[in-house]
């Protein structure tokens, strides 16, 4: 009778090589594919071949592994299961008395080894790594990168209202700029506008063109105007600066404390914050379902060999990767919630694999 401890090594030691293998293989096919596309920029801008190997393309592995590494565990499950059918190696080990469950025990390991690491990778590594990645393309790739944002919109503390229609981040100045304080009733009590504000880094105030300012009190208004004035604003440049609120380069302590300080500010961005947070926590399942659905396809042996099994099996991957497009989508330009957004994907596919779980023993 076969031993336990040993099947479970076996088949854990298969599916980590199995998925590293495939990881390293479509990487170097990627970069091959990556640095022919690139090659002229690099030339063009004399990037050095140590920043290209360790700044650019080091740092793009770990982005690269979070967002398809569920579909190379699907693949290389897909792959070492089947090839295990064909050889009759999975029919063995159910009549040594395990049952198909049982079996399953070592796959079960190895995703979540898999998906603990992503989570790390996601929530840590992967912001720290995209600050070098970011750096070597707007020196190197992206040497050509706008200068300024226009139709800003935010909430700088409860009550006051921002908005300009250009800001430039060189000059650190906005163009036709507004602030609007509103009473707890929601009440305008106080209106600064200006043609332009440019900030003062010496005295960290703002100088003003074009200045006017109201002041309501019931059905008394107040009115002032000057050509050039001081503002002292409580505002800084990187609340204009949007550049710098890059999420894919927090960590996820620091995108939290991002996402709090945009819903006081009032910020459209918050969805596609909160997508990111969530995004990063829950992602890392897919590699758990991915493992089970390509269990349930693989185990049992076709005539077709592998290659039906990587047909069904590609399909559903494709389909589920569709799927949490679509979802984002709406929860960015729709109402869904982007908690659900991201969930919804992972417990549909993860219901579907308890479901072929069940089923494939039969």
């Amino acid at each position: 009778m076969l031993s336990y401890p040993l099947i479970d090594r076996y088949i854990l030691g298969k599916y980590i090589k199995t998925f590293l293998l495939w990881l390293v293989l479509i990487i170097v096919i990627v970069i091959t594919f990556d640095v022919s596309e690139k090659l002229d920029d690099f030339l063009k801008n004399q990037a050095p071949v140590r920043e290209i190997v360790f700044q650019y393309y080091l740092n793009f592995i770990p982005d690269f592994f979070n967002i398809y590494g569920p579909l190379f565990v699907f693949i290389s499950t897909l792959f070492f299961t089947s090839k295990m059918a064909g050889n009759t190696e999975i029919i063995a080990i159910l009549g040594s008395g395990i049952s198909y469950k049982r079996m399953l025990r070592p796959y079960l390991h190895g995703s979540i080894i898999l998906a603990l690491g992503i989570l790390v990778i996601g929530n840590f590594v992967i912001p720290r790594s995209n600050i070098q990645l970011k750096d070597f393309e707007s020196k190197y790739i992206h040497t050509h990168t706008r200068s300024y944002y226009s139709d800003i919109h935010f909430q700088t503390s409860r009550g006051v209202q921002v908005s300009t229609f250009s800001y430039d981040i060189k000059e650190q100045s906005a163009i036709i700029f507004r602030q609007d304080t509103y009473d707890r009733n929601g009440k305008l009590t106080d209106r600064i506008s200006a043609n332009k504000i440019t900030y003062d880094t010496l005295s960290g105030k703002w100088k003003a063109q074009g200045l006017q300012h109201r002041t309501f009190d019931g059905n008394n208004e107040t009115f002032t105007k000057a050509n050039n004035a001081i503002l002292g604003l409580n505002l800084v440049p990187d609340d204009f600066n949007q550049a710098s609120k890059q999420i894919s380069t927090m960590t996820s302590p620091e995108l939290y404390q991002h996402i709090q300080h945009e819903k006081i500010r009032g910020s459209g961005a918050v969805t596609a914050a909160k997508l990111e947070f969530y995004q990063r926590l829950l992602n890392p399942l897919a590699f758990i379902v991915m493992t089970f659905i390509g269990v349930a396809i693989s185990s049992r042996k076709s005539r077709g060999g592998i290659g039906v099994h990587l047909a069904i099996g590609i399909s559903l991957a494709f389909g589920f990767i569709v799927f949490m497009r679509i979802c984002s989508v709406f929860a960015i330009n729709g109402n869904f919630p982007p908690f659900l957004a991201v969930l919804t994907p992972q417990l549909s596919f993860g219901i579907a694999a308890l479901i072929l779980i069940k089923k494939a023993p039969k």
